[in-house]
């Protein structure tokens, strides 16, 4: 595992599932959409635990708790325990506890899964700027959350309260689309006070920290949807990364990563995880090869030759944009190169 700058997908002789102890799983885009499982979701994880694998779900969500996750899961057909569950409300009251006395009061912007992540640690959730808070946190509330919530932590910040949020993603997607998130209303309140708050979740470590602590994890392979949280937060641990194409990431984005969001696994779907990942081959051309494909870069397009799996066509396609641009973000055309692929 490095951080140095990945130039093209890495591949496994052996199955992820067993090349790495723990699946540190995102949720929304990865298991479940709008409520249902993810087509292969639910057998490939059955799978992958049988053999051994420990499956750990890590959430920015700081609105539901442990156990109502877990029991969303559980009723999809995917066995869970709320200690399987990993919320940036825990990281974050973890992160508050470390500065603040025990049973020192904590102003709540947000749900019961802030509340009960605060009293694991030993902390007083309360509800006024009145209340002598010690800190502010705000976590994702939903639709129905007071205006009057964001005035109140308007009111502790100004004085000088410390703040903290569980993250800062400014959307959430909902059955009807995408919906603010909690990054959206830390705007309000950074805007309101000119102040910035602590923040713990994905992409930051406080959120991998609490999923180490809470998994005992040595070998873990995070999973995830999104470059800019699931793979940066990969990242940043220093840890192994899989993205897989069912939530928001396609190709186009997949090509144009910085170093910091690009995956060490590509696939198409929690199958990925039960099965190898094919090599890469550099050429003497400069061109790659993976399975059928071949890709080069150009001075200004990607271009893609050959037959086969259309993720091999894409792996392929990843290592000549990467190599091409470096540390950069790949602004070569890769179009008509993903058309190939029907991507």
């Amino acid at each position: 595992m490095s951080r140095s700058v990945r130039t093209r997908p890495e591949g496994s002789g052996q199955a992820l599932s067993e090349a790495y102890d723990t699946a540190l799983l995102d949720l929304d885009g990865v298991v479940y959409a709008g409520g249902s499982a993810i087509a292969y979701a639910v057998e490939s994880l059955a799978e992958a635990r049988a053999g051994g694998m420990r499956l750990a779900y890590v959430t920015n969500n700081a609105l539901r708790t442990p156990d109502t996750v877990a029991a969303h899961l559980t009723k999809l057909g995917i066995p869970t325990g709320a200690d399987d569950v990993i919320t940036s409300a825990q990281a974050v009251a973890r992160l508050i506890s470390e500065q603040v006395p025990q049973g020192a009061r904590v102003l709540v912007i947000g749900g019961e899964g802030l509340r009960v992540a605060l009293r694991e640690r030993g902390l007083v959730p309360v509800e006024s700027a009145d209340d002598d808070p010690a800190a502010v946190v705000q976590g994702f509330g939903g639709p129905e959350l007071p205006w009057g919530r964001f005035a109140e932590a308007s009111y502790a910040v100004a004085r000088g309260v410390p703040w903290f949020a569980s993250n800062t993603d400014l959307t959430i997607p909902s059955g009807r689309g995408i919906a603010p998130g909690n990054g959206a209303a830390v705007e309000v309140v950074r805007i309101a006070t000119g102040a910035e708050p602590q923040v713990a979740g994905k992409p930051l470590p406080p959120m991998h920290r609490e999923t180490i602590l809470r998994t005992g994890a040595r070998r873990p392979l995070v999973v995830g949807d999104r470059l800019d949280t699931d793979i940066e937060g990969a990242f940043n641990g220093d840890v192994d990364s899989l993205l897989v194409l069912t939530g928001v990431t396609d190709g186009a984005r997949l090509l144009a990563a910085p170093p910091q969001h690009r995956p060490t696994y590509v696939d198409a779907d929690l199958r990925g995880m039960l099965s190898g990942q094919p090599d890469i081959e550099a050429l003497e051309d400069g061109g790659f090869r993976c399975g059928g494909w071949t890709a080069t870069a150009g001075a200004e397009v990607l271009e893609l030759d050959g037959d086969g799996e259309a993720l091999d066509g894409l792996r392929a396609l990843c290592a000549a944009a990467w190599t091409a641009v470096g540390e950069g973000a790949c602004e070569l055309d890769g179009g008509k190169a993903l058309a190939k692929l029907g991507l």
